[in-house]
């Protein structure tokens, strides 16, 4: 019928976390100054003569421990000619009971170089092995070595609820499948117990639209609907528009003398949040659908409401 109405329903909407948590890997670097190979075993600290250098990998530094036997030929090198990173570095501690040589530093400390990919924060340096003049300057019984360091950094992944309280803008970009917020905004029947079959209506009707947000594995959040906007075309920038939530969550359609849109209270949930719309057409125009767009948003449960953070309905008797 020329009367009937069908909207459709758009929303978007932004706000994620993501989250860096301390790591502790151990990795083994053959000593062999001509190749080299990594070796992860987290179950084991010691060090062998089979893997006489290991590395821990800590959430602000790194450990190298070295075995003097470095070279696996029983003749144990000076700790003094072992260094670490270009900044050349000398050793933390000495084991003379495992005859071993220990290097703590920073992660940003000792020249190390901190790369950045998709998934890793790597950062890498340098066990460097420079021995001493032999006491007969004519010959040499060992040689140099160079053995790259690396330490890998998942740059996504879970974290406990209670263990991170975020109080910066997320970024979309950053966050694992499992991380990202579910925002969905959808016609509801009257009870509000199912999604409306049906788009179609007649005017007289109220309309039931129900946002809602799955947070998942995210800490509590409190959904708002920042804006809605009617239109004859998707979007908010086309004309004629109408204005149905504004100034940072005001039902704003509210204040005409023939409506009773409200929002609906109490909520059931803080993720979720209801509200009533007087059916209504553009006048002057013949066409049936009408899209209604709407921003929603989110916070942490446990903050108040604010002027940007709201939900409002206008009340008549108060003028208000």
């Amino acid at each position: 019928p020329e009367s009937g109405l069908i909207l459709t329903l758009l929303c978007w909407a932004a706000g994620e976390v993501a989250a860096y948590p301390p790591w502790d890997f151990s990795w083994g670097a053959q000593a062999d100054p001509h190749a080299w190979s990594w070796v992860e075993d987290p179950q084991s600290r010691a060090v062998s003569a089979h893997h006489p250098v290991w590395v821990q990998c800590q959430e602000a530094q790194l450990v190298v421990t070295v075995n003097r036997d470095l070279f696996g030929t029983g003749r144990l090198v000076n700790p003094a000619d072992l260094t670490l990173g270009p900044a050349a570095c000398k050793h933390s501690s000495l084991n003379p009971a495992q005859n071993t040589v220990t290097f703590t530093a920073g992660l940003h400390e000792c020249g190390s170089i901190a790369q950045i990919t998709p998934n890793s924060l790597i950062y890498r340096t340098l066990l460097n092995y420079d021995p001493s003049p032999a006491s007969n300057p004519v010959i040499i019984r060992s040689n140099p070595a160079v053995i790259p360091i690396e330490c890998h950094y998942p740059r996504r992944e879970n974290v406990s609820s209670n263990a991170i309280r975020p109080t910066w803008a997320p970024f979309s970009s950053t966050l694992s499948a499992e991380e990202r917020l579910m925002f969905s905004l959808r016609l509801m029947n009257e009870d509000w117990s199912a999604e409306r079959p049906f788009t179609g209506f007649q005017l007289g009707d109220v309309l039931n639209i129900q946002a809602e947000v799955g947070t998942e594995s995210h800490v509590p959040l409190r959904l708002f609907v920042d804006s809605c906007v009617a239109a004859l075309s998707p979007g908010t920038d086309s004309s004629p528009h109408y204005a149905i939530i504004d100034f940072n969550g005001c039902l704003v359609d509210g204040r005409s003398d023939d409506t009773s849109s409200a929002f609906v209270t109490p909520r059931p949930r803080e993720d979720i949040l209801r509200f009533k719309i007087d059916v209504f057409r553009f006048t002057g125009d013949a066409r049936n659908l009408i899209y209604i767009t709407c921003h929603l948003k989110v916070t942490p449960a446990d903050q108040a409401p604010d002027p940007l953070n709201k939900a409002c309905s206008f009340n008549k008797a108060r003028n208000t």
